[in-house]
């Protein structure tokens, strides 16, 4: 497997854009991630901050946005499987900074190729601390896509930490591409694999 099969999910990976607001809403998910919804969309549709001369401020304020909110920590722990447990807590913190920076390279480059989508939100579940909820996304073309969020509650935020897209669950996709290299090498060799992708996206 080459650098470049690392987080494949890249092509769908922009809707997971829509999650978190900068200011915390109590209580419902839904009502937090359609606020996120609505901050991403006006950044990017903001005539101030349009065009290549403008592209580093409109990224930081889509970051100030976007990560936030996502629980890294719960993502890389079940992308890693039961590798993690076998770790030290420095090769956990270490994965999960490659991690959180793998995902966000990953699809920096595709939230910026909203063209007047529409999200429509169809339901919503809570089952103690944990919540989905259900989005479809619809194109100019009329074409729509399941876009599932599962989340996490801490404090009063709702945190994500998979997403469902099709059927596809980053988070069990990312697993089976990391069982896929530690099945044939070890935890070192993903680890360089991963940074090594980094590097190729920052060049």
């Amino acid at each position: 497997m080459n650098n470049r099969n690392i987080g494949g999910t890249s092509t769908i990976l922009w809707p997971f854009l829509f999650l978190y607001p900068l200011t915390a809403f109590a209580g419902d998910p839904t009502v937090q991630i359609k606020s996120t919804v609505d901050q991403v969309i006006q950044t990017l549709t903001d005539p101030q901050l349009q065009g290549e001369g403008k592209r580093q401020e409109r990224r930081k304020k889509l970051r100030e946005v976007i990560f936030v909110r996502f629980d890294f920590n719960e993502m890389a722990q079940r992308s890693l499987g039961a590798q993690w447990q076998r770790r030290t807590p420095e090769e956990q913190a270490e994965f999960i900074k490659i991690f959180s920076d793998l995902l966000e390279q990953s699809y920096v480059d595709k939230i910026e190729s909203y063209n007047n989508e529409k999200f429509i939100y169809t339901h919503e579940r809570i089952d103690g601390s944990y919540a989905e909820v259900g989005s479809k996304m619809q194109n100019s073309k009329g074409e729509e896509f399941n876009i599932n969020y599962k989340l996490r509650r801490t404090g009063e935020d709702w945190r994500v930490y998979d997403l469902v897209i099709e059927n596809v669950s980053l988070v069990n996709n990312d697993r089976s591409q990391f069982n896929r290299i530690l099945t044939n090498s070890t935890y070192n060799e993903l680890v360089s694999r991963i940074k090594a992708k980094l590097s190729d996206k920052r060049d």
